[in-house]
């Protein structure tokens, strides 16, 4: 009988292995590059060990949305090549913990956010890759700088010496026929 640990990494293993190929196929009908195209396993509320059995499977990228909870994941397990996201909405009162402890900031939904992320990442004396989060559904319920607002904040955001504006980054509304 399997252990938990090794039931739990051959369960990543074929889980990892159908979004490869599902990210394959879709790279071929857009016609582009497979390798083009970056995988961000979201880790939120797993535990530490199934990030370093992904890790070890070839995942690179993983996406937390909760800084409390994400801080000591990053503390316990950071090796080198191992990138992390935050990708849920960030408080302006949570912008100090998040830069120096992610690679990567994926929810920068406002001018005043981006200047405090600038602000420390100048402290850190880093260029902090991010993205800029576009409310395209419209949902209240939903973060994001309207489209509308976007030309104007990202002419104001990619200006900020600190920070590197890497795209967009929306949520498509739930629809029934996509």
């Amino acid at each position: 009988m399997l252990d938990h640990s090794t039931d739990l990494q051959e369960l990543l293993a074929t889980n990892i292995a159908q979004v490869r190929s599902r990210i394959r196929e879709a790279a071929e009908r857009a016609v582009r590059q497979p390798i083009e195209i970056t995988l961000v396993a979201v880790s939120k509320t797993k535990p530490v060990e199934m990030v370093e059995i992904a890790f070890r499977l070839g995942v690179t990228d993983f996406g937390e949305n909760r800084v409390q909870e994400a801080l000591p994941k990053l503390a316990a397990f950071h090796p080198q090549g191992l990138r992390w996201h935050m990708i849920g909405h960030l408080q302006s009162n949570k912008a100090g913990k998040v830069v120096g402890a992610f690679d990567y900031v994926q929810s920068v939904d406002s001018f005043q956010l981006a200047r405090l992320l600038n602000h420390h990442a100048t402290q850190h004396n880093i260029r902090l890759p991010v993205l800029l989060e576009v409310n395209v559904s419209g949902e209240e319920s939903k973060a994001g700088m309207a489209p509308s607002e976007l030309g104007t904040q990202a002419r104001q955001i990619v200006a900020l010496p600190h920070l590197d504006v890497q795209g967009l980054m929306t949520i498509a509304p739930l629809v029934e026929n996509a």
